[in-house]
């Protein structure tokens, strides 16, 4: 893990400048073909990095593109966005291109403020959200990129939390919790008196939405007495330092840390790239999404990225760490978005219960 943090923590100081990445990339320089851009931060300070993030790439058609464009929200999605944009930038150095993260409520929030044209998010839009969009006239294009699972991990030294029940993890993470569920030995009857602290990323966060909405049954329901960052790569360092620890993001980062974490089964079942798109994993399996500003969908680079993104993503999902999408929703995510469909497929609670190839196979 201290290689891997070390890379990131460097990326973290600054948003990635894609022009000027791929440039240092081709020449042969170091920092991963990452290089410091216009030090724009996100509003918690986190930036872009996380798992597979900043490695060289190419293959986007050279072409006389230009322009700017600017992505925020997810940490999950983030390392995606990032893997894309580097190797979309190889071959288009003046299109340039940023990536912070902000979680995908703070990005969802810039989005429907008309001030990115791309946002990352580890779920669908809400209500509110689209609302605020439609009330500054700004349409999206909604478009699956992956697919995740939630890690529930433990220190590496914690030799009795192999397996936790969804009502166990309500138990520990409900409001009522706080103040009353502080020692392992509260979670379950033989597990150990050792006291419990818990990590899990912060309320701007998709993964604390759907985590809230699906374990303790209402969307947003928390204790608050955790540590919480938008930052996974925190949470992964709380976790992996303190040996009562108990904490849950990404998959992905989880990946890439296992050598000083432990994965907890959920009602047995572990997450693992087969468990996840056959959704055993339940509930915790997700899929992962960006945002399209569907007026800025007109724009040559902006056209060009998000078109090379959905063409070219599977391997780069697959070296951020995260499970591709099949490839019958990878086709109708392309056409939609080719046919710049607007609004969400979310717009009823019955979507919820839907597979990918149910709410998007029909484009």
């Amino acid at each position: 893990m201290k290689s891997m943090m070390q890379q990131t923590a460097s990326l973290r100081q600054v948003a990635i400048l894609v022009g000027a990445a791929a440039l240092i990339g081709v020449a042969g320089c170091g920092n991963n073909g990452a290089t410091s851009g216009n030090g724009a931060t996100s509003d918690n300070g986190a930036n872009s990095g996380g798992p597979g993030a900043a490695r060289e790439g190419g293959g986007a058609a050279q072409g006389n593109l230009s322009g700017q464009i600017k992505t925020d929200g997810s940490s999950t999605v983030g390392p995606i966005t990032q893997l894309m944009a580097e190797d979309f930038g190889a071959s288009n150095s003046r299109v340039r291109i940023t990536v912070e993260q902000s979680g995908t409520g703070g990005g969802l929030k810039k989005f429907a403020n008309g001030d990115l044209e791309i946002a990352n998010a580890s779920r669908p839009i809400k209500a509110k959200e689209a609302a605020a969009a439609k009330a500054k006239n700004v349409e999206f294009i909604e478009l699956p990129v992956a697919f995740d699972g939630l890690a529930i991990v433990v220190n590496a030294k914690n030799t009795w939390a192999k397996d936790l029940t969804t009502a166990e993890l309500k138990k520990i993470w409900e409001p009522g919790a706080k103040g009353r569920i502080t020692n392992w030995s509260q979670v379950r009857a033989g597990f150990p008196s050792k006291p419990l602290k818990l990590y899990g990323p912060g309320t701007a966060s998709g993964t604390f939405d759907y985590f809230t909405d699906e374990i303790v049954g209402e969307e947003g329901s928390s204790r608050s007495d955790y540590t919480a960052s938008e930052d996974d790569n925190v949470l992964v360092e709380g976790v992996s330092r303190d040996e009562g620890a108990l904490g849950y993001f990404g998959f992905a980062y989880y990946e890439e840390n296992k050598e000083n974490l432990g994965l907890v089964s959920v009602d047995g079942v572990k997450p693992a790239p087969e468990t996840i798109t056959t959704n055993q994993y339940k509930p915790l399996s997700r899929p992962l999404f960006i945002y399209v500003q569907r007026k800025a969908a007109d724009r040559p680079e902006v056209a060009a990225f998000v078109k090379y993104y959905l063409e070219h993503g599977k391997d780069k999902v697959r070296e951020a760490g995260y499970v591709p999408l099949h490839d019958a929703v990878a086709k109708a995510a392309l056409q939609r978005f080719e046919a710049k469909i607007a609004g969400s497929v979310y717009t009823d609670k019955a979507a919820k219960g839907k597979t990918l190839e149910q709410l998007f196979g029909a484009q």
